[in-house]
């Protein structure tokens, strides 16, 4: 029996995860929209022997532009360029079910795939940014539980599009004429409470069978959506005991649907500074930290969604917000994370912040120190492995696929060499069979 090994797959930032990145001395101003910059972070990811590239991505400005790049060109645009500079490396993009069809999102990560050689995968998110919905015609998000019912729907018709070409569907016989055979290609017929889509995709199967399924939910229902579709789960959890009870639970909820727990991986967010020393490390987030402090305290408020005035940095999270914290509307992932770091009254806003926000974990310490961390959330039921975020791009990631991996790799648990051509054989996952939808359609 081959050994166990993480997955690694880099959250690419623009310019870096922390907010100050694009004013550091290595960062850059204009990697949201510089696709070089795009290109080098794929050669480097692949260096490291990353599994992915993940790409998240929002449908909005942020709430105030000044303080520096919030998002990116669009991840198709981006990976289509990333896929062409590599030959290893797989990429995870992110597209919305709530503000998308399910038709345009099938076609667009078929395409992808076929282009990457097999090396896709789509991050199904729902948005939970209000400000989002004024710019599809919208006064405000649907309630929750209607964005993941619809997410639900979008799901099961994006597979069956993908679906719809059965496996030798095309022929290209130059000497018979025949291009494709008809009696495998089929409708979907879908008509449901959301989408109404005939079918079928025009585009055959591709390297990989279908794209991989990602997905990043927290609350219940985000967690029975990743249990029922979800091949990767991106999670954010602060300390390990959260972590293991969020892998239990996913893991279960997936046994109870009678699918195999150890097909979906489970990988939280880690936000990674990297020192020579610990202090080298904690010296260049204290620096990076003065470089943003003037809109730090103006973005954690937003995410906490109360008023920059309710907030002292010097002292803790008063008690009467944390009740309106828990019941705001947006990732619960992140709200509850940030809870539950709140709630700890001897940590100001100023420490909270320096920890990250509430947001993903964040390590800053020795390439020793980090594999440490990584090590034990992965051997003792945290972890699948890890979406790693980097401080500033480029030069953060270099210096974790320079000197982390080495480490991992020295343990046994990470790979020595690419071995799997695509992207869901390297998450060890088998070619996907379709359905029974195949000979409803023909009946």
């Amino acid at each position: 029996m081959s050994a166990r090994h993480m997955h690694l797959n880099v959250n690419v930032l623009p310019s870096g995860s922390h907010p100050a990145s694009w004013r550091a001395p290595g960062g850059n101003p204009s990697a949201f929209i510089d696709v070089g910059h795009y290109q080098n972070i794929a050669r480097i990811a692949e260096r490291g022997l990353l599994d992915a590239v993940f790409l998240a991505d929002a449908l909005n400005s942020a709430p105030d532009p000044s303080f520096g790049p919030a998002w990116a060109l669009d991840p198709v645009v981006i990976v289509a360029s990333m896929a062409v500079a590599t030959t290893h490396v797989g990429f995870i993009a992110t597209a919305s079910t709530t503000f998308s069809q399910p038709y345009n999102v099938a076609r667009a990560f078929s395409s992808l795939d076929h282009a990457s050689g097999g090396r896709v995968g789509w991050n199904v998110v729902t948005t939970y940014d209000q400000r989002a919905a004024g710019n599809f015609g919208l006064r405000g998000l649907p309630d929750h539980g209607d964005r993941y019912a619809r997410a639900a729907e979008f799901v099961d018709v994006v597979l069956a599009l993908w679906e719809s070409w059965e496996d030798g569907a095309l022929l290209a016989e130059r000497d018979t004429g025949r291009f494709a055979d008809a009696s495998r290609i089929h409708r979907i017929d879908h008509a449901g409470k959301h989408f109404s889509v005939t079918g079928p995709l025009q585009l055959p199967r591709t390297p990989q069978g279908r794209p991989l399924l990602v997905q990043a939910g927290s609350s219940d229902q985000g967690r029975d959506l990743a249990a029922r579709y979800a091949e990767a789960v991106f999670s954010v959890q602060q300390v390990v005991e959260e972590a293991r009870a969020y892998y239990a639970d996913v893991k279960e909820r997936a046994r109870r649907l009678n699918r195999d727990p150890s097909s979906i991986a489970i990988l939280p967010g880690l936000s990674l500074t990297i020192g020579g020393t610990e202090e080298e490390a904690l010296a260049r987030k204290r620096e990076l930290d003065a470089i943003g402090e003037e809109g730090a305290l103006k973005r954690f408020a937003a995410r906490l969604g109360v008023d920059v005035g309710e907030l002292d940095y010097d002292k803790p999270v008063p008690d009467h917000l944390i009740a309106r914290i828990e019941a705001a509307k947006g990732s619960r992932g992140f709200i509850e994370a940030t809870v539950a770091v709140a709630k700890d009254s001897s940590l100001t806003v100023r420490q909270i912040i320096a920890r990250g926000g509430g947001g993903h974990r964040l390590i800053a310490g020795t390439p020793e120190q980090i594999a440490d961390h990584m090590q034990e959330w992965f051997t003792t039921g945290a972890a699948d492995g890890f979406n790693i975020m980097c401080d500033v791009f480029p030069e953060g990631l270099a210096a974790f696929v320079d000197q982390v991996v080495p480490i991992l790799q020295r343990r046994g648990l990470f790979r020595t060499a690419y071995g799997e051509r695509t992207l869901r054989a390297r998450y060890g996952l088998p070619w996907p069979t379709p359905g029974a939808r195949h000979e409803r359609a023909a009946s």
